[in-house]
């Protein structure tokens, strides 16, 4: 067969093929009139070049696997060479995954500290309020019941939405990737100094979600070592509003800011009126590859929350 069909067959280019011919991994027929005739077997090779490279084992280290075919052997890896060349290109993936690893708690590490200096609360451990009264829960607020509103949440496709964020990008909530997404939704960040609608510390659930913003702020390093991949608030308030709440609590994420609340209208989720204002409930969402994974809901006390999700994330590995 032609150079086109063996490539169109292994799932690789042309030009591949020529490389692996420069290094000798196969050698097809060469006919009367000087053109090569790739064979059967010739195909078997460069698949089995294809898959080994995709598994991150060089091509130029795929020889020991294929001389193992040469052999006669069913399977390229049934030779100890080829169980030694896995062992080395283990090796040297773990080796880069340490790497990477201790760069990714670095920048981790490094976005935390930037994102807390200059913020104008009480770093965690330290004391005194001065005026933050805020950052605490008053004793005695009625716990939300779990009225079922979210049953329907676990197992749904997240639906083609896209939010700002106060980065100022377009965040697609459908398209959030394979890794696991934390979006914690609430209803309404207090500023201080600023009054909220008035009943609000009557409203079952209502209160609460500065000082679970500053949870999530405070366990995001161990959320992101526990396997998640993103973090973000989500509320109705704009995102001028939601940026001034990520400057003054120093957020080491984004808040995405949904005013005509579309994520509720499109998966039914829980809202409710005060002030005038029809605004979510608070739950938490945990979305992996489009779908919704897994759902907390009712939230309370608001305060531990981040601590709940970090558990649940502890205990559901992937």
């Amino acid at each position: 067969m032609r150079i086109s069909e063996l490539a169109r067959r292994a799932g690789v280019t042309a030009k591949a093929v020529r490389y692996y011919e420069s290094l000798g991994l196969i050698t097809p027929e060469r006919l009367v009139n000087g053109y090569r005739n790739y064979s059967e077997y010739d195909v078997r090779l460069v698949s089995e070049i294809r898959t080994l490279h995709r598994l991150g084992i060089p091509v130029e280290r795929t020889r020991p696997f294929l001389e193992c075919l040469a052999t006669g052997r069913p399977y390229a890896d049934d030779c100890p060479a080829s169980l030694a060349s896995y062992r080395e290109a283990i090796d040297q993936l773990t080796g880069r995954i340490e790497a990477l690893s201790a760069r990714r708690a670095t920048l981790i590490a490094n976005l935390d500290a930037a994102a807390r200096r200059g913020s104008k609360t009480v770093p965690p451990g330290k004391t005194g309020t001065g005026g933050r009264e805020y950052l605490t829960l008053p004793a005695g607020l009625p716990a939300p019941e779990d009225d079922g509103a979210a049953d329907h949440l676990p197992g749904m496709n997240v639906p083609q939405i896209a939010l700002l964020d106060t980065a100022g990008r377009t965040i697609r909530l459908d398209a959030l990737g394979p890794r696991r997404t934390v979006i914690y939704v609430y209803p309404l960040t207090g500023r201080p100094g600023t009054d909220l609608p008035e009943g609000w510390n009557s409203i079952p659930g209502a209160r609460g979600c500065t000082p679970e913003t500053c949870g999530f702020r405070d366990h995001f390093r161990d959320l992101l070592e526990a396997g998640a991949g993103r973090v973000f608030g989500l509320s109705s308030q704009d995102t001028d509003y939601q940026g001034e709440v990520v400057e003054r609590l120093g957020l080491p994420f984004d808040m995405l800011s949904d005013p005509a609340l579309s994520l509720a209208d499109a998966l039914g989720l829980p809202t409710f009126e005060a002030g005038g204002m029809r605004l979510f409930k608070r739950l938490t969402l945990v979305v992996r590859d489009g779908v919704i994974e897994h759902v907390f809901h009712p939230v309370f006390p608001p305060n531990e929350h981040a601590q709940q999700v970090l558990t649940w994330l502890r205990e559901n590995p992937l």
